[in-house]
């Protein structure tokens, strides 16, 4: 009797491999997953793989809106971090790490597509615009839509940069030292302080 071989589905395969992965890194430190990617470990880049794109995603969505300009620049990043391994950094926080090499490499692609000639990439005006739901945790709200609706047209009031900071508090729940390096401050306290003004300018609008 011939036996068959056995056809195993990609997905199956993956979805087993982060399953495995997930058991052999979720306790440990960021650096340490980071440095065993570094060394060429291939559980550890399916499990930074697998937790961090969805939420690269979910980051770089906002910035700009070109779904496949987001995804190339995500596989652009990826290539790039497994060519240089065996020569990366340190990295601390992955999440963040990636979130702010994922807004560099958007900024150059949409300064590279555009005819703009300024040096520095800036924000636009519609990014990070924030829907308010019951799941929103910017704001916790016992009422309903009218409270919502006021909410939201405060919170897309403030500035781009503004809303992205709160948005990496409040929803990704990253400490102010993260927030820090995604938006490439030289200082924590200058992550504090932007929050601080995005907090007290909302609360102006509010009152008004």
């Amino acid at each position: 009797m011939v036996n068959k071989p056995q056809t195993t589905k990609l997905s199956s395969v993956i979805s087993l491999r982060h399953s495995e992965s997930t058991k052999i890194f979720e306790k440990k430190s960021d650096l340490e997953v980071w440095n065993a990617f570094d060394k060429g470990d291939e559980m550890a880049f399916n499990y930074i793989y697998r937790c961090f794109t969805p939420i690269m995603f979910s980051f770089g969505i906002q910035i700009t809106k070109d779904v496949d300009l987001v995804k190339d620049s995500m596989q652009n990043i990826f290539i790039d971090l497994r060519r240089k391994r065996g020569s990366l950094s340190n990295v601390i926080s992955i999440k963040s790490y990636l979130l702010k090499i994922l807004q560099r490499e958007l900024f150059r692609a949409i300064k590279k597509e555009s005819s703009h000639s300024s040096q520095n990439s800036e924000l636009p005006e519609n990014a990070f615009l924030i829907e308010v739901s019951h799941e929103t945790k910017v704001i916790q709200l016992e009422s309903e839509s009218e409270m919502n609706t006021q909410l939201k047209k405060a919170l897309n009031q403030l500035t781009a940069r503004q809303r992205q900071a709160l948005v990496l508090l409040y929803e990704e729940g990253m400490s102010y030292k993260e927030i820090a390096e995604v938006l490439e401050f030289n200082e924590v306290k200058s992550a504090r302080k932007l929050v601080y003004r995005a907090i007290e300018s909302l609360k102006q609008i509010l009152k008004n």
